[in-house]
This record gives structure tokens, C-alpha cells and sequence, in this order.
């Protein structure tokens, strides 16, 4: 194998995802050079429900007409919720609230759209110190690096993370694939409306979602503890019901991830910091990582600009600073999980049949947080 010719840049961003490509452009605009490394190439499959919501194309200054040409863009106007076997409510708005995405193709779209230059198929074997910052890989130089990788970074692990020790994640299992004509006959999940089944324990929620032609099923819980059983019963029980065909694959594919009120993460070093969920913050309430990636990768690309290539720990911690005030500081219990404790059991089981609650706080507050203020980052 022959070794990579050595190479330098102002910013090296380990991940391609939303977050690496959001930061990438950002970076990438205000006039420095961007190199973003991912271990795989691009496009790639990704466990994830996969929607976006009206405010997430504001932040990503997404052409819509652009992006929907030859690219899944489901709009959703609906949604179902309910306790597993149990009642489901229907609630239905009067236009579009949130759009379906397939993950190979948005994550793709976004990362060629940065205009910086991709090391593609390269994981991140090693870091080291050097005069001017860091050696990568023993052949990218850069004064700093930006880690984007996912809940189990290289970047965040060389910061002190420990995935699986000491953390509490959301373990969740997914499967993605295209309907064949007899399978869009029977299956009984609407387009336009996702359908959201909480565990009767409320440590976690299962989901179908069918944008056009693709069908999207998976189940997350707090711990992960026996998850594969609780996905293939839910699985069993959606295809009982006729919502999903009886050929549904069983071979779902898992992830991890850290909310917010969860994560102990340091997310800023010398040199370094995190954004998205290699910095874990996903949404408490719904587990959601899509749009707090990509205002984290914003408000990180703030502060390297202002930072003007000083990046000890001193100018790069009001990043920190930031994440807090818009998201909270990090001092609720590391069990919280997905939901508040004061809603578990009996009393989210009466709750979520209350149409009101589940249009106004399941969806409007924890699924598609309707009641955030647009981000506003300062100027650098």
C-alpha cells in the first residue's frame, strides 16, 4: 500500500455527516482551507429515521427545488402516536411540518456542496502534537481538527470519551429499503404520515416511516438492554397489525447516540472540539441529532473564525459557552432517557391518548421543536 503524499490545512474535520459538512462550508466561505476525512466513501447508508424540519432547511440554506430533483423529499403534514399496542392518535396540520430524507443521499448532497476537499475512505488511525498543531494519520498537518464522527469519534475518544463506559446512550436499530409493487399494495403506513410507537416502559419509542417508495422501521431505547429482542417483537407486532408488509428484512442495522442532559463529554482542547453527536447532543425528549448538529457545527464555525487561527483551549471555549445557552446546561440526571421521568409509565400512558398533549408537546415541543428561536450566531 502506498502511503499518502503529506499534506497541510487550516481545519480538518473528522466526519461527513450534516455536521462535518455544515462546518465544512461554513469554514470553507470564510475563506479558510477545509479538509473533511471520513472512513467511508460517500454516498453511504446511515441508521437514521431520516426528516428534517422547515427550520433545519433554513440553517442549511437548502434549495429545495435543487435538492428534490432524482432525491427523496417526502413532504409530512400528519403524524400517528400512541403506546405500542395500544390507542394511536392522529394528528394532522394544515401544511408541511417536517420533510423525509434519505440519509445516503442528503448526507451526500450536503458533503459534495461544501467545497472542500474530502480524504474519503480514510478512518483516524492517529493523532499526534506538533510544532504547527496536529500530524494526522502521519500525513494531514493542521492546526486543528474538528470531530464530527458520530457517537463513537476518534476525535471525542482522543479528548477523553469512553463510549460504553461511564456514558448512557440510546442504543437504536433500523432498517431502510425500497417497497416492490406487491409490498407498496399492503403496506399500511401513509407517506405523509409517520406513525410513532412509545415502549409501554417509556425507555424508548419504535417508528415507520415510508417516504415514497422507501420504507423506514426502527425502534431506540435508553441502554440498549436486550434490544434486538424488543426490535424484532416490535417488528413482529407492526406486521400482525398489516402496518408493514410481512416481508419486511429483520436484519436491521444499529447506531448510538448520547442526549443531551446525558453526555460528560468535554467537547473543546487545544486544537480541538466536537459538534454534533460525537459532542452528544441529540434532543432528551426525542432523541433527534439532525438539527442541533448542524446549529453546533455553526456556532463552532463562529468561533474558529473568531478565534483567527489561535486555537488554545482559552479561545475556543465559549463554543461551550454557546451549546449552553442554547441548549440548556448538562445537570439532569445521566438516566433521564428519552422522556421526562415525571411522564414515564401510567401517567404517559394517559397522557399520550390526550390529543391536545400529543399535538402540542410530543410533536410540536419534543419532535419537531416548534417552540425554539431561530439560531442566531454573533458575527465574527
Amino acid at each position: 500500500m502506498s502511503t499518502p503524499p503529506f499534506e497541510s490545512c487550516d481545519v480538518l474535520i473528522v466526519g461527513g455527516g450534516p455536521a462535518g459538512s455544515t462546518c465544512a462550508r461554513a469554514l470553507c466561505r470564510a475563506g479558510l482551507d477545509v479538509v473533511v476525512m471520513d472512513r467511508q466513501e460517500f454516498p453511504r447508508d446511515k441508521v437514521c429515521a431520516g426528516w428534517i424540519t422547515p427550520s433545519v432547511i433554513n440553517l442549511l440554506e437548502l434549495d429545495v427545488e435543487d435538492y428534490r430533483q432524482g432525491r427523496v423529499f417526502q413532504p409530512i403534514t400528519s403524524f400517528l402516536t400512541g403506546i405500542d399496542g395500544g390507542p394511536q392518535v392522529a394528528t394532522i396540520y394544515d401544511s408541511e411540518v417536517s420533510f423525509g430524507i434519505r440519509r445516503c443521499e442528503f448526507d451526500n448532497y450536503l458533503l459534495r456542496r461544501s467545497g472542500v476537499r474530502l480524504v474519503l475512505g480514510e478512518a483516524l488511525d492517529s493523532m499526534r502534537r506538533s510544532g504547527r498543531g496536529w500530524v494526522v494519520n502521519d500525513h494531514v498537518e493542521t492546526p486543528l481538527v474538528i470531530g464530527a464522527g458520530g457517537h463513537f469519534c476518534p476525535v471525542a475518544r482522543h479528548l477523553g470519551a469512553r463510549p460504553g463506559r461511564g456514558e448512557i446512550a440510546v442504543a437504536a436499530q433500523e432498517i431502510e429499503f425500497e417497497l416492490d409493487a406487491g409490498q407498496r399494495h399492503t403496506c399500511g403506513i401513509q407517506p405523509q404520515m409517520p406513525e410513532l410507537f412509545f415502549c409501554d416502559d417509556m425507555k424508548g419509542y419504535g417508528w415507520c416511516f415510508r417516504k415514497g417508495n422507501f420504507l423506514n422501521v426502527g425502534l431506540g431505547r435508553e441502554g440498549g438492554h436486550q434490544l434486538s429482542r424488543h426490535v424484532q417483537a416490535f417488528r413482529a407486532s407492526l406486521i400482525a397489525r398489516g402496518k408493514i408488509p410481512p416481508g419486511t428484512p429483520a436484519d436491521f442495522h444499529g447506531h448510538a447516540y448520547l442526549l443531551y442532559s446525558s453526555a460528560r463529554r468535554a467537547v473543546v482542547d487545544n486544537g480541538a472540539l466536537l459538534i454534533g453527536d460525537a459532542a452528544g447532543l441529540a434532543y432528551p425528549q426525542s432523541g433527534e441529532g439532525i438539527r442541533p448538529a448542524i446549529e453546533s457545527a455553526l456556532m463552532a464555525a463562529q468561533i474558529v473564525q473568531s478565534a483567527a487561527g489561535d486555537y488554545r483551549h482559552a479561545r475556543l471555549a465559549p463554543y461551550q459557552d454557546r451549546l449552553g445557552a442554547r441548549y440548556g446546561l448538562r445537570e439532569a440526571p445521566a438516566s433521564q432517557g428519552l422522556l421526562p421521568e415525571r411522564f414515564k409509565m401510567a401517567v404517559a400512558g394517559w397522557l399520550l391518548r390526550s390529543r391536545w398533549f400529543a399535538r402540542h408537546v410530543v410533536l410540536d415541543r419534543w419532535f419537531l421543536h416548534k417552540h425554539d428561536k431561530p439560531l442566531v450566531t454573533p458575527s465574527a
